[in-house]
C-alpha cells in the first residue's frame, strides 16, 4: 500500500521515470523481506538458542540482499529517480519494520 502510494507520488512528481523509480524501491524491500521470511521458516530449531541462530540467519540474508539488490538498480537503471527509490525503499523497510509491535485485538 504504501510503496503504491509513493509510487503514484512519484509519478506525478518525477513522471514514469520516477513512478518506476519508487516501485523499484519497494519491491527491493518487499523482496528482501518475503527471502528472509522464507529463509527463517525453513530452519526447524528445537531449541531457543536454534530460533536466535534462524532469526539472526535471515536477517543476514535479508541484508545482504538488500545491498545487493540497491545496487544493482543504481548501476543498470540509468532513468534512475534516487530520492524516489531510496524514499519508497525507506518507508517500505520501515512499515515491515514496525509490523513486528502491531498486535492482533
Amino acid at each position: 500500500m504504501a510503496t503504491a502510494a509513493l509510487m503514484l507520488t512519484a509519478g506525478v512528481l518525477a513522471g514514469v521515470h520516477g513512478a518506476l523509480s519508487a516501485a523499484l524501491g519497494g519491491a527491493v524491500s518487499i523482496v528482501s523481506g518475503v527471502v528472509a521470511a522464507v529463509v527463517a521458516a525453513r530452519g526447524r530449531p528445537g531449541s531457543a538458542g536454534g530460533v536466535l541462530f534462524a532469526a539472526l540467519g535471515a536477517e543476514a540474508v535479508k541484508i545482504g540482499l538488500i545491498v545487493v539488490l540497491l545496487w544493482l538498480v543504481l548501476m543498470m537503471y540509468e532513468g534512475v529517480v534516487v530520492t524516489a527509490f531510496l524514499g519508497t525503499f525507506i518507508v517500505t523497510a520501515l512499515v515491515f519494520a514496525m509490523a513486528f509491535f502491531v498486535r492482533d485485538a
